[in-house]
């Protein structure tokens, strides 16, 4: 661990990068390179996106694209190379063993490659997004070279029922601290594991205000221009949004529909929309640039988020589309999954309950409530950036977790844990 007058350089572990859907990532290394921070990011998995925000030409880290070794023979390799570079490698990655027969081998050789990587490269912190893959990569190049490291919890890596809890106990213990996104997140984790009391700390995804004007709402027209963002899969649940038009043109209300996404139901959803006879009512454009979703949130009266929780227990964290529409002023009507009643509430937006059984009716009601000319918009859409402001910022988001990576905070969140230990 480097002492308090050396300067920090924070290497980020990513499982993907670039990656199109998580804007967060290139926004909260902007933020700290803006600040003066030295960072560096190693993923590990190729790109298969097609389509990339322009914000990523200004990331300046260098970016490693770590090779994924799948021959014994290579991996053989890697660990040889590091037996004659990393202090004490064998006994190390023996004391590592029940856990890394729970990898995959080529995970493994991975990480011990990311060891090499980061000693060679003077980094002093490792920082992963999302306690699964990349963390526990994290976690050995970590053991393997006494650097400490942070993870950020999301949702998947969390909720879904492929969790190897095993393992994820192990990285969230083995951090100088977990990262959680919202309070719900922080609560779930001192429930999974009560000794991480000394070291969640509660760090939210945060926004570039600067690219998000703000302007009040206008009473909306006819038909109701509805904007809806995410991948398209279950848990953003597209398919109540379809049902909930199909109901309100029934009684003789119009809306237009702009879903922006791709994902694996992508012919599904389409197959709903002329089932439903809505093919004049919704467009499916696939995936915008951020430029571009400016000017869908610039267009509409109201964005749509009824996320579920899925079958496979996968669910939201906090879309930050939620936050980007409330930080320019369109009204948001949202379910109440995770984290999401910490941003959208009766004040900031329209909630509703997630539970699918009526969900449809219950999301039809909240559109009719947002055409209505008499719903106090204009409040609610200030209410919502305000909040935006205080609590979503990136600046001062990314600053706390840049103050939880030096070495002084390791340390005083390792002696916390002590005391939490005693």
């Amino acid at each position: 661990m480097p002492s308090p007058s050396e300067p920090v350089r924070t290497a980020y572990v990513v499982k993907v990068y670039p990656r199109f859907s998580e804007t967060f990532v290139v926004t909260e290394i902007l933020a700290r390179e803006a600040a003066g921070e030295q960072l560096a990011v190693y993923a590990l998995r190729p790109t298969t996106d097609t389509r990339f925000h322009p914000q990523l030409a200004q990331v300046q880290a260098p970016v490693t694209h770590l090779p994924r070794p799948h021959r014994l023979s290579v991996e053989w390799e890697v660990f040889a190379r590091a037996q004659a570079e990393l202090p004490d490698f064998g006994a190390r990655l023996g004391e590592l063993m029940p856990l890394l027969v729970r990898m995959d081998a080529s995970d493994v050789a991975q990480a011990v490659d990311l060891a090499m990587r980061l000693r060679r490269d003077g980094v002093t912190h490792v920082h992963a997004h999302f306690a699964s893959l990349a963390a526990r990569t994290a976690m050995v190049a970590s053991a393997l070279t006494g650097i400490p490291y942070t993870v950020t919890t999301h949702a998947k890596d969390l909720f879904h029922e492929d969790v190897d809890r095993v393992l994820l106990r192990e990285v969230l213990g083995r951090a100088a601290n977990v990262i959680a996104i919202s309070d719900y997140n922080r609560r779930f984790l001192l429930e999974l594991e009560p000794a991480l009391a000394g070291t969640v700390r509660l760090v939210r995804n945060g926004l570039d205000l600067s690219r998000f004007a703000y302007r009040d709402p206008v009473a909306p027209g006819t038909p109701l221009r509805v904007l809806a963002v995410g991948r398209l899969v279950e848990k953003k649940g597209f398919d109540h949004l379809l049902r909930a038009v199909a109901l309100l043109r029934s009684e003789g209300m119009q809306c237009a529909v702009r879903l922006v996404g791709d994902g694996e139901l992508a012919q599904p959803l389409a197959a709903l929309v002329e089932e439903l006879g809505l093919g004049g009512s919704v467009e499916l454009l696939g995936p915008r640039s951020q430029a571009e979703l400016v000017e869908e949130l610039d267009r509409a009266d109201v964005l749509a988020a009824p996320c579920v929780v899925g079958a496979d227990g996968n669910a939201d964290g906090l879309p930050t589309v939620i936050l980007e529409a409330m930080a320019s002023g369109l009204p948001v009507v949202a379910t109440d999954v995770t984290g999401i009643p910490e941003a959208v509430g009766p004040r900031t937006g329209v909630l509703l309950s997630h539970a699918v059984e009526g969900l449809d009716e219950r999301l039809a009601g909240a559109l009719l409530t947002v055409a209505d000319p008499t719903w106090p918009r204009v409040e609610v859409a200030r209410a919502a950036r305000a909040l935006v402001e205080r609590e979503f910022d990136t600046v001062r988001q990314s600053r706390l977790l840049a103050e939880l990576e030096r070495p002084e905070a390791a340390a005083a969140a390792a002696r916390d844990l002590a005391e939490v230990a005693r």
